[in-house]
């Protein structure tokens, strides 16, 4: 059971993988985090952008 153990701990295969997908779950996790807490500002900003599109597609008519 010892020698298990030891090799188990020894064992280093899937380490990158590992690595990669903590980062990335960490980088979803952020730009969720961030999204949430900027929502109101980006419709905002998207309703702005959509007003003024309108507005210069009605000036070019």
């Amino acid at each position: 059971m010892r020698r298990v153990l030891s090799s188990l701990w020894r064992d280093t295969t899937g380490q990158d993988v590992i690595e990669y997908s903590l980062l990335l779950a960490f980088v979803v996790l952020s730009s969720a985090a961030l999204y949430l807490h900027n929502a109101q500002a980006i419709s905002r900003i998207w309703g702005v952008t959509s007003e003024n599109l309108d507005l210069a597609r009605s000036a070019t008519s």
